[in-house]
């Protein structure tokens, strides 16, 4: 059992509270076919990055603001097929709703559409795309969470799958990062575990009973 001191907690919303990755794949697939783009290539660039992001890699400018328009719209029409992690439920209800948010490269709508479909707390701080100036692997998210909570940085621990988003989470200087699942096993994260199971809250910390 290792206990990680903290006042909030801070979640990624994509395969930390919600298991999204086969409509994630659906989505882009579908879009990176109206274009002729490889898939498995699109893919691997998605992942933790806003969608703006993705679509600058991959589309002239000048197409840009309409192929954003129609992955958004993907992927809100695929948020239906998404399911909570193990143990997302459980955890985010035992804390009070002031000492936690979600920050998310998804847009608001996508996000809410997500947690909607999983059965899972909205929660009263949402930090999404819509509200940054620069997407992760900028601190900025992280950074406006933890104000908004009226925490600083240093007093919260961020949850988090993608390399991008620890990253992220490190520039920020939060307290301390717990990867989630296969993606996060990389350098950045304080320890991984494979889903929100083995993790409880307990008033002024987060206890892990095991991790990798």
């Amino acid at each position: 059992m290792r206990a990680i001191r903290c006042r909030g907690v801070l979640f990624d919303c994509d395969g930390v509270l919600v298991d999204s990755d086969a409509s994630v794949a659906s989505a882009w697939r579908r879009w990176a076919r109206g274009l002729g783009l490889d898939a498995g290539m699109v893919q691997r660039l998605v992942h933790g990055r806003r969608s703006a992001d993705t679509v600058a890699m991959l589309v002239p400018e000048e197409r840009r603001r309409e192929e954003l328009a129609r992955i958004d719209r993907y992927e809100v029409e695929d948020a239906g097929s998404v399911r909570p992690v193990n143990g997302a439920l459980a955890l985010v209800e035992s804390i009070p709703v002031s000492q936690w948010a979600v920050v998310t490269s998804g847009r608001a709508e996508l996000a809410l559409a997500r947690l909607r479909a999983a059965r899972l707390p909205f929660p009263a701080v949402l930090v999404s795309a819509d509200d940054v100036r620069q997407g992760k692997p900028d601190p900025e998210g992280y950074k406006l969470a933890a104000d908004s909570l009226g925490l600083s940085p240093g007093e919260v621990v961020v949850l988090e799958d993608a390399p991008v988003g620890i990253q992220a989470a490190r520039a920020a200087g939060v307290g301390a990062v717990v990867g989630v699942g296969d993606r996060a096993v990389a350098p950045g994260a304080d320890l991984v575990v494979p889903d929100l199971r083995p993790l409880r809250w307990e008033g002024d910390r987060l206890e892990v009973s095991e991790a990798v």
